[in-house]
């Protein structure tokens, strides 16, 4: 009894093992022939066999290249520019100058004043003989600016709109105040509109130069000056012709008649 169901189980499996390998084939198959359908035979020449027909070729649809993003390249942070300081390039205290002594002073003369650095500049025959720190005019009575000549020269000068203030070795440049002296330098504009300078290179400079001596005064050395036009000269008037005077003819008043006898 046993025994009998031992072999029916077997024959059930081979069976069923035969049926598994049966519908795996079967699959394969199926799957296999729309592949073996697509793929084409292998031209030998010289077998007889037809060579296989030539498929036509799509043409390949170019498509958008993809632009080359170029990294960024940061460059390099300049330098910080090195600022100078402003002002003179010479060594002077307030109140001390430079003064060239000579035997004498023949040549042009040009005196220069720069506000900005307060120093006042003296070249003749285009050589530098002197310079010297300088107090020109406060906030609120600057110093003008411009080109200037010499209008008076006084070496015991008394101001005559400042209580009578000492103004040695004046030198004028404008008739309404303005003028080179000697006074007092404290390292800053303090006067009311006129150039300051040392006792000793007021009296050198006062003593060079000449009436309608050129002064420039700048407010600094990088913005220049323009030099008025010369005014033209007024055209003569011509004199107005009187008529002469003529004295009117005075008739003699006519005799009386005579009485006839």
């Amino acid at each position: 009894m046993v025994a009998d169901r031992i072999h029916s189980f077997q024959g059930h499996f081979m069976t069923f093992r035969h049926s598994i390998r049966l519908l795996t084939a079967t699959m394969l198959l199926g799957f296999s022939l729309p592949l073996l359908a697509q793929a084409q035979p292998v031209f030998k020449p010289g077998t007889g066999a037809t060579p296989p027909p030539v498929l036509p070729v799509e043409p390949a649809v170019n498509e958008p290249a993809v632009p080359v993003v170029e990294p960024v390249v940061t460059p390099p942070a300049p330098a910080p520019k090195v600022v100078k300081k402003k002002g003179p390039v010479d060594a002077l205290k307030p109140g001390q100058f430079v003064w060239e002594k000579r035997d004498s002073y023949e040549g042009p003369l040009r005196i220069v004043a720069v506000l900005d650095i307060q120093r006042m500049y003296v070249f003749q025959n285009d050589e530098l003989i002197g310079f010297s720190t300088i107090s020109a005019g406060k906030k609120g009575k600057e110093t003008p600016t411009g080109i200037f000549n010499i209008l008076q020269k006084n070496i015991d000068h008394k101001s005559n709109l400042y209580s009578n203030a000492p103004m040695p070795f004046m030198q004028r440049l404008t008739w309404d105040g303005i003028a080179i002296h000697g006074g007092h330098i404290p390292g800053y504009p303090a006067s009311h509109g006129c150039i300051r300078l040392p006792h000793a290179f007021a009296k050198a400079l006062y003593g060079i130069t000449q009436m309608a001596q050129e002064v420039v005064v700048l407010s600094d050395v990088s913005t220049p000056v323009k030099r008025p036009e010369p005014k033209p000269e007024p055209a003569p008037v011509p004199p107005i012709m009187e008529p002469p005077v003529t004295e009117p003819a005075v008739t003699p008043p006519a005799s009386p008649p005579k009485p006839m006898a």
